[in-house]
């Protein structure tokens, strides 16, 4: 055994949390247009729900100087911060603008009445978006600051990205549908993001009673408006040509096909970035950035083109002409809130570091096993090699495990393999009781191999977590098994490199970081749940103080209701088997005199993340070189992955930082299992709330 590095706990607690609170106020700076707009958290009640936004005011906005209004919202999964550029640009250039968090997302409600009684995906999906902007265009047209002009037609724009742009074109045609029935408009101008008429032409459908909304409908209702679309060249859903097949991750030209030239009122293929005028006097734009879907909300060509936009649409509204779009500082908002997520991390391991010096939590301190030596030529390179399998598999494996189909080619191998190494792990444990000079080892690893066998076996036969009254967020539950996969499969590989390499070698359990003391893992889960508690008690002071939080484009800890922690609890489980084997894969394979300091971290990383992170740079490179992705399939999971980068990279360093400092894997593999599974369920679309 090896003693411990002494630490000075309080030394990097101090320094995370003066990170976190000068970086979040500089991020309420940029926020607020530097202090030239007060931004605040406000939620109403509607017909349908409670809906929740950030309304940005600017100084001088008041009902005796009214101005006009834009509400900005979010696509699928996201959340009002989503729409952080277009919020900071618009408002700083005099526009009330209200980010919206839309119904079932955020920290907004929806009646359950509106879920038809079903529990289907499809009937269960669509009521969130149909309704939302609206019922805010409706909220936002009775306050006095909002302008209006003398017949009483508001001057609202509306803006949603994905989803939200769906919930926008929805928004455009209830105003039209109210228009035949008192005489005004309240919506003036509405530009999408990263959205076409895909899923409002089917609302018919997955929502009975709700109007269909295709772009031939469309073009017969613009009223006279400003209506524009920001379409992407490499947008992973839509702006589809329908005669291509074989996936939709693909280059796009939106312009050219047929519902861009009937928005565009176009008989020929039209062009990109040109406005157009309307046979109802109105005017009409499609941007085509080269960009992805979620790229659209953290670009600056984006952001220009929607201040742009609105400039356009509100020329004659406006007592001073706005800066053009090219004058931007949002960007800087989201550094200083990225700054302060990694002094939100630093707290969490100096939090609990500190804990576990304190009476009770210090029993979640065992002996550090001491650094493996270094290994012969040989022996270094079997390593070298098992260790790229087992970062690679994760991507490998990821859309048989993320799709999960028990009638899946892949997957039935697997469950073959599977019930061999059961069925091997069984009989080695067995024939090697006695004998063997190692035999203790040889029976815990035969053992772990027929369970991990066994396991992935039996779950292979079922489909996993598709009840949706049970499971209420969907896109959790394909990453949930993608992690069950994961788990399984990294118990099944290192019990089998134990039994032929470690074992040998005088390996054991402790040596993974692995204790059966009772003390020290009820104290290691007991400190991990006082660390998150504190870590999101920090959040929240955030929240209330400077209206930000910790994020990095689609990666965030964030704030949230109570209402979802049901749901945080039947998913629990899930991620903290993998925590578990994940702390204990990084303990074992960091813990050596080669891998002291920074290159046991970087290895912790690519064991969590290395992986994924491959399968995206090959999934995109692949993409724009050219104009086909790798998984031309792999739309939302594609863009699913590229918050887990952030989100097992961060949880590799947590593991190994704390396993150097507690001796064993309880308490950082507890916390990273409570803190991601909240982090996770937060950021999502719950139903059922």
């Amino acid at each position: 055994m090896t003693e411990r590095k002494k630490t000075i706990p309080w030394k990097l607690l101090v320094i995370s949390l003066a990170i976190v609170f000068l970086f979040s106020f500089l991020a309420s700076m940029f926020n607020s247009g530097m202090f030239s707009v007060d931004v605040s958290r406000i939620s109403f009640e509607t017909d349908n729900g409670v809906l929740s936004g950030l309304l940005y005011m600017p100084k001088g906005v008041d009902e005796n100087n009214p101005r006009p209004a834009v509400i900005v919202t979010h696509g699928y999964l996201n959340s009002a911060e989503m729409q952080d550029a277009n919020a900071i640009e618009l408002s700083r250039r005099g526009y009330v603008v209200l980010a919206l968090d839309m119904y079932d997302h955020g920290h907004s409600d929806i009646d359950e009445k509106l879920y038809h009684d079903s529990t289907e995906f499809m009937a269960t999906w669509a009521p969130f978006w149909i309704h939302s902007m609206y019922d805010a265009v409706q909220y936002m047209y009775e306050k006095p600051y909002v302008l209006k002009d003398e017949e009483g037609n508001g001057m609202i724009g509306v803006t949603g990205h994905s989803m939200g742009g769906f919930s926008s074109t929805m928004a455009v045609y209830y105003d039209e549908l109210d228009y035949a029935q008192n005489g005004y408009r309240k919506i003036y101008a509405n530009l999408t993001e990263g959205s076409d008429f895909k899923y409002t032409s089917i609302v018919a459908y997955v929502a009975p009673g709700e109007p269909s909304v295709t772009a031939a409908s469309f073009d017969a209702s613009g009223g006279g408006r400003y209506l524009g679309k920001v379409a992407a060249q490499y947008d992973e859903f839509f702006f589809n040509d329908l005669t291509v097949e074989g996936g939709t991750v693909r280059q796009k030209d939106y312009v050219s096909t047929p519902d861009g030239m009937t928005f565009l009122q176009q008989e020929e293929p039209a062009e990109a970035n040109t406005w157009y005028d309307t046979s109802d006097g109105g005017h009409r734009i499609i941007y085509e950035p080269a960009e992805t879907h979620p790229w659209n909300h953290f670009s600056t060509t984006t952001t220009a083109n929607a201040v742009n936009f609105y400039n356009a649409a509100f020329a004659d509204f406006m007592e001073t002409e706005p800066a053009e779009g090219n004058s931007q500082i949002w960007y800087w908002k989201e550094i200083c809130e990225f700054v302060a997520l990694v002094g939100f991390v630093l707290f969490i391991m100096a939090f609990a570091n500190l804990l576990t010096c304190l009476p009770f939590f210090r029993m979640a301190r065992t002996e550090l096993p001491a650094p493996a030596a270094p290994q012969r030529h040989g022996k270094l390179a079997a390593t070298i090699l098992i260790l790229m399998v087992a970062i690679m598999l994760p991507a490998l494996l990821f859309e048989t495990f993320y799709g999960w189909d028990p009638e899946n080619e892949t997957l039935k191998l697997l469950r073959e393999i599977a019930c061999g190494l059961c069925l091997f792990g069984g009989i080695y444990a067995i024939c090697s009781a006695s004998g063997s000079q190692h035999k203790k080892g040889y029976i815990v690893g035969g053992i772990f191999a027929l369970l991990s066998g066994a396991g992935l076996a039996a779950l292979t036969k079922f489909e996993l977590y598709t009840n949706l009254g049970a499971w209420t967020a969907p896109v959790i539950n394909s990453v949930a098994k993608w992690t069950v996969g994961c788990t399984f499969v990294a118990l099944i590989i290192m019990s089998v490199v134990f039994l032929f390499l470690k074992n040998r070698d005088g390996v054991t359990l402790a040596n993974y970081g692995v204790t059966f003391k009772p003390m020290a893992i009820i104290a290691g889960l007991c400190a991990a749940i006082v660390s998150v508690a504190a870590a999101y008690g920090l959040l929240f002071l955030v929240d209330a103080l400077f209206k930000t939080d910790f994020r990095i484009w689609t990666f965030a800890f964030k704030t949230f209701d109570g209402n979802i922690l049901p749901a945080i609890l039947r998913y629990l489980p899930t991620f903290l088997a993998f925590y578990i084997v994940s702390s204990a894969s990084i303990c074992i394979n960091t813990n050596s005199e080669r891998l002291q300091g920074w290159k046991g971290y970087i290895l912790a990383i690519l064991l969590n993340a290395g992986g994924i992170l491959f399968w995206l740079l090959r999934q995109y490179s692949t993409l724009f070189n050219t104009g086909v992705a790798a998984h031309p399939s792999a739309d939302l999971s594609g863009i699913v992955l590229v918050a887990m980068v952030p989100t097992l990279a961060i949880a590799a360093c947590i593991s190994r930082y704390l396993y150097k400092r507690t001796g064993n894997i309880w308490l950082p593999a507890f916390l990273n299992g409570i803190l991601m599974t909240i982090m996770a369920v937060a950021n999502t679309t719950v139903f059922y709330k």
